[in-house]
Protein backbone atom coordinates (compact mmCIF):
# COMPACT_ATOMS: atom_id res chain seq x y z
CA UNK A 1 0.00 0.00 0.00
CA UNK A 2 1.50 3.59 -0.75
CA UNK A 3 0.47 6.86 1.40
CA UNK A 4 1.77 10.29 1.62
CA UNK A 5 2.53 11.00 5.43
CA UNK A 6 3.59 14.44 7.03
CA UNK A 7 6.40 14.18 9.54
CA UNK A 8 7.57 16.32 12.09
CA UNK A 9 11.80 16.92 10.24
CA UNK A 10 13.24 17.18 13.85
CA UNK A 11 11.36 13.84 14.58
CA UNK A 12 12.35 11.90 11.19
CA UNK A 13 15.86 13.36 11.94
CA UNK A 14 16.36 11.65 15.17
CA UNK A 15 15.05 8.64 13.88
CA UNK A 16 17.47 8.56 10.92
CA UNK A 17 19.93 9.11 13.21
CA UNK A 18 19.26 6.32 15.90
CA UNK A 19 18.51 3.42 12.55
CA UNK A 20 21.14 1.09 11.70
CA UNK A 21 23.30 2.77 8.74
CA UNK A 22 22.05 1.00 5.57
CA UNK A 23 18.59 1.68 6.68
CA UNK A 24 16.31 3.33 3.74
CA UNK A 25 12.90 5.43 4.32
CA UNK A 26 11.15 2.53 3.85
CA UNK A 27 12.48 -0.14 5.81
CA UNK A 28 12.53 2.82 8.82
CA UNK A 29 8.62 3.19 8.49
CA UNK A 30 8.14 -0.79 8.56
CA UNK A 31 10.19 -0.86 11.56
CA UNK A 32 8.31 2.05 13.23
CA UNK A 33 4.87 0.59 12.21
CA UNK A 34 6.04 -3.18 13.46
CA UNK A 35 6.79 -1.85 17.01
CA UNK A 36 3.89 0.37 17.27
CA UNK A 37 1.89 -2.78 16.41
CA UNK A 38 3.57 -4.26 19.25
CA UNK A 39 3.53 -2.13 21.70
CA UNK A 40 -0.28 -1.46 21.10
CA UNK A 41 -1.09 -5.22 21.74
CA UNK A 42 0.81 -5.44 24.64
CA UNK A 43 -0.88 -2.50 25.92
CA UNK A 44 -4.52 -4.45 25.19
CA UNK A 45 -3.00 -7.57 26.81
CA UNK A 46 -2.12 -5.95 29.61
CA UNK A 47 -5.29 -4.65 30.08
CA UNK A 48 -7.14 -7.89 30.27
CA UNK A 49 -5.45 -8.87 33.09
CA UNK A 50 -7.50 -10.79 35.43
CA UNK A 51 -10.68 -10.56 33.16
CA UNK A 52 -10.56 -14.06 32.76
CA UNK A 53 -9.95 -15.47 36.05
CA UNK A 54 -11.30 -19.38 35.57
CA UNK A 55 -9.16 -19.73 32.38
CA UNK A 56 -6.28 -22.60 33.46
CA UNK A 57 -3.02 -21.44 33.06
CA UNK A 58 -0.82 -21.72 30.59
CA UNK A 59 2.55 -24.27 30.76
CA UNK A 60 5.53 -22.74 31.50
CA UNK A 61 7.79 -25.40 31.72
CA UNK A 62 7.74 -28.62 30.60
CA UNK A 63 7.63 -30.80 33.44
CA UNK A 64 10.99 -32.07 34.80
CA UNK A 65 11.63 -35.99 35.23
CA UNK A 66 13.21 -36.60 38.76
CA UNK A 67 15.79 -38.57 38.57
CA UNK A 68 16.77 -41.49 41.14
CA UNK A 69 19.56 -41.24 43.18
Amino acid sequence: MRTTLSIDDELYQRALDLADPGMDKRDLFREAVRVFVRVQAGKRLAALGGKAPGMKDAPRRRPTKVLPR
